[in-house]
């Protein structure tokens, strides 16, 4: 038995997230749990890196799982892609250790969150960007957003239902910046509570519309308190982008 760390990415628009869910739900891994049975006849559990809300995105995403079969790295490539829904596809392959674990070897993540900043909607990005009319100041969200950086007890900026005992997380590097009428939240880390990535930038959006000061980021972390960040922005434009190993 052969041990198979495999990245794939996704469309999240049509699953309720990665994880397998109870009620016959789409899900991401179910589809990849079906797509490896109709192409090997074995019937496995796929592990993630990440559990994913539903309707998020993902450029990267690792997975993990064991076979019996004898099939290479490229069959799993090009077997897999011929089985699978349009919007899930195998980006690559390889035989990793047995120890090898997708969620509890991941040592960081970046996400990306995307913005469509302009008054005239788009039919190809409704589901893969959260729109915005009012003008955002990249500029000035790029500064105030550097105070997420570092080591911080992140209790502010998750949701409500986070079920984490530790909210403290290491925020690698966050930036915002702007390609034409898109606006690139980029944030890594060593791990991100639920929602974490949505409320920060929805906080950002809150400085840019004038309701928390530039400055405010700091006294929000020091308060551990939900209230006092922005809003939970919606999940079509938040994408998994890296995971680190």
């Amino acid at each position: 038995m052969k041990n198979y760390k495999v990245t794939i990415s996704f469309l999240g628009t049509a699953y309720h997230g990665f994880q397998r869910q109870e009620g016959g739900l789409a899900t991401v891994q179910g589809k990849l749990e079906r797509a490896i049975y109709k192409l090997l006849g074995e019937r496995v559990s796929v592990n993630g890196c990440s559990r994913t809300d539903a309707g998020v995105h993902a450029n990267e995403f690792v997975i993990n799982f064991f076979l019996d079969s004898p099939i290479d790295c490229r069959g799993i490539i090009y077997g897999l892609n011929g089985v699978l829904p349009a919007d899930i596809a195998v980006k690559s392959a390889e035989e990793a250790p047995k120890s090898f674990h997708a969620r509890y070897d991941c040592k960081g993540k970046e996400y990306v969150y995307l913005i469509h900043n302009s008054e005239i909607k788009s039919p190809f990005l409704a589901d893969r960007m959260y729109r915005s009319w009012y003008p955002i100041d990249e500029k000035k969200l790029d500064r105030a957003a550097k105070a997420f950086i570092g080591e911080h007890d992140f209790k502010s900026f998750c949701a409500a239902s986070c079920d984490k005992d530790i909210t403290v997380r290491t925020i690698f590097d966050y930036s915002v910046c702007r390609e034409g009428d898109v606006v690139k939240f980029t944030v890594s880390g060593d791990g991100f509570l639920y929602n974490m990535v949505r409320i920060t930038v929805g906080t950002l959006l809150f400085i840019n519309d004038g309701k928390l000061s530039e400055d405010s980021i700091p006294s929000i972390i020091a308060a551990k308190d939900r209230t006092l960040a922005g809003k939970t922005v919606p999940p079509q434009g938040l994408y998994l982008n890296r995971v680190f190993y």
